[in-house]
């Protein structure tokens, strides 16, 4: 077997995002793929959940049911094909913006390792963007302005950027925020779940 084909069998992980309905129901769920190498994105999937969708949430005007690539289906079916298309990719390392939550929604995962993002990027000594007036507890973590949307305009520069909250798309923002933090895959340990 030569070095490009057992590199493209490892060396990936997973960024998932969910959206829950008013009911605390899952009924969205945006998965990206990529390269624990080059931090680039490789594929994703994004699954619409019915009935849950139907119930409405802060976020339902944000789910798009009519794009491309958009899969409506039942909870079950969603996370068996999730679950099959990580396997193609041999993914076992799942990423997610305060991952307790993600994890929490979705027990049907607790097999694989889970690491929460937000836990490196709250903090000052795993984020140089976080400014020296910012108001933080002795252990270095933000005390307020951690989610998504503040993290990543911080360390993107972008002050226009607004967090969607739909899940594909906040899935490949969180991508990003991994990206722009620049830590490789063993700091993360530090923020396993």
């Amino acid at each position: 077997m030569n070095k490009n084909v057992k590199r493209d069998t490892k060396d990936k992980f997973a960024v998932v995002d969910t959206e829950t309905n008013w009911n605390d129901e899952v009924m969205s769920i945006g998965v990206v793929v990529a390269d624990s190498e080059t931090w680039e994105k490789i594929d994703s999937v994004y699954y619409i959940i019915d009935p849950e969708y139907r119930a409405g949430g802060m976020y339902a005007s944000e789910l798009r049911p009519d794009e491309d690539g958009v899969r409506v289906t039942g909870r079950q079916e969603a996370l068996q094909e999730i679950k099959q298309w990580l396997d193609t990719y041999h993914v076992r390392k799942l990423f997610a913006y305060n991952a307790s939550f993600d994890k929490r929604h979705l027990p049907e995962y607790a097999g694989y390792q889970w690491y929460d993002i937000m836990r490196l990027a709250a903090y000052r000594q795993y984020n140089s963007a976080i400014p020296e007036s910012a108001d933080c507890y002795r252990t270095g973590r933000l005390k307020y302005g951690y989610g998504v949307e503040s993290i990543l305009k911080m360390l993107s520069k972008d002050k226009r950027y607004s967090e969607t909250h739909n899940a594909l798309l906040d899935a490949v923002d969180e991508l990003q925020i991994m990206q722009l933090l620049g830590h490789g895959l063993s700091v993360y340990e530090a923020a396993s779940i």
